[in-house]
């Protein structure tokens, strides 16, 4: 047999034979090549199987039975049962009022007396028909015709309205005013004998005049400023008892002006008011004929007040109840069976809006 040889340098050579990592690397390609193609196969040949969801790609072959799904049940959760709390519209308050000495706004009985009455409210009567203040105003007008009351009474005025669960309405004898014409002639109501006097020989002031109007308006909001809930214009109009036809017409006294005068005045003092303090309340004593089917006041006053003032309070109130509530309603009051306040001898009924004022 013949052997082959290899020479090299030299004529001689040494026969290694194969390495084995070489064979290794050989079949690791070999066996790399034959996955990559049945990779390549597999892919085309189950793209058709290949499903997609929410929860991803899953291989849906036709021929193995998968097992139901089972629709997944949340687990139950503790929590607090829902409340819906809807709120109830608040209820009208009927208001029972007791008109209370001046005393009272110093001496501490005001509750006292107020609850004896049967009462939720305190009246104090803060301008009276004199023309005197209960209370100690900055008005230019109040302090050149001293009508102020004595030093600290605003102190002790805002301590009792600070009381919880008092409620306190300041009155004013507006155009009413026994001081005021006798320092300033020129504010007042005039006859040919100088200041016209009413039945009880008490002057009154101008409605018509805006530096009149302007003085009252600054009194409500300085009372408003010491804490009372209400304010009541009393006498806040023209005159409708007495001589009349002595009153001198004229800028002061104009018959064919005299309604538009009175309701400017309440419209802007309730602007004011609630412009400045929109939790007070402003009511206004009417004459009791506005309460009757086509009533008209000599005073100026028209049932129109009742959409602007939040009460009307009436003396004398004689008719049906309901009847002066319903025209109360029509003319635009609100709330006509709280805000109507009928002035009384006695205490009323539970339902319905009275004060003790004799």
């Amino acid at each position: 047999m013949r052997r082959n040889r290899s020479y090299g340098r030299g004529g001689y050579s040494h026969y290694r034979g194969r390495s084995p990592l070489s064979t290794a690397l050989r079949t690791t390609a070999v066996l790399l090549a034959v996955v990559l193609v049945l990779s390549v196969a597999a892919l085309f040949f189950l793209e058709p199987y290949w499903v997609y969801s929410a929860d991803g790609g899953r291989l849906h072959l036709p021929w193995v039975q998968e097992p139901e799904e089972t629709a997944s049940v949340p687990l139950p959760t503790v929590s607090q049962p829902l409340v819906v709390f809807t709120p109830e519209p608040a209820a009208e308050t009927t208001l029972h009022a007791v008109l209370l000495p001046r005393s009272a706004l110093s001496d501490g009985t005001a509750q006292t007396l107020t609850d004896q009455a049967g009462a939720n409210a305190a009246l104090f009567d803060m301008k009276a028909d004199d023309g005197s203040l209960a209370f100690v105003s900055a008005s230019p007008l109040a302090v050149s015709t001293g009508v102020n009351a004595d030093e600290g009474a605003n102190e002790t005025i805002a301590a009792l309205n600070a009381q919880e669960g008092l409620y306190t309405v300041a009155r004013l004898s507006c155009f009413r005013d026994n001081s005021m014409p006798r320092h300033r002639n020129d504010l007042a109501l005039r006859s040919s004998r100088g200041n016209w006097l009413d039945g009880d020989g008490v002057r009154w002031l101008s409605p018509a005049y805006e530096e009149n109007r302007q003085y009252l308006t600054d009194l409500c909001l300085e009372l408003a400023g010491l804490g009372f809930d209400e304010i009541l214009l009393d006498h806040a109009a023209f005159p409708r008892t007495g001589t009349l036809n002595a009153i001198l017409t004229g800028p002061a006294y104009d018959p064919a002006a005299l309604s538009g005068v009175v309701l400017d005045f309440y419209a802007d003092t309730a602007a004011a008011l609630a412009a400045a303090y929109p939790q007070v309340r402003l009511s206004v004593t009417a004459d009791p004929v506005l309460l009757t089917a086509g009533g008209a006041s000599p005073s100026g006053q028209t049932l129109d007040a009742a959409a602007v003032v939040d009460r009307l309070w009436v003396r004398d109130l004689t008719g049906d109840r309901d009847a002066c509530e319903a025209l109360l309603s029509q003319a635009g009051m609100e709330a006509p069976r709280t805000g109507l306040v009928s002035i009384v001898p006695q205490a009323g009924p539970e339902d319905r809006s009275w004060a003790l004022w004799s």
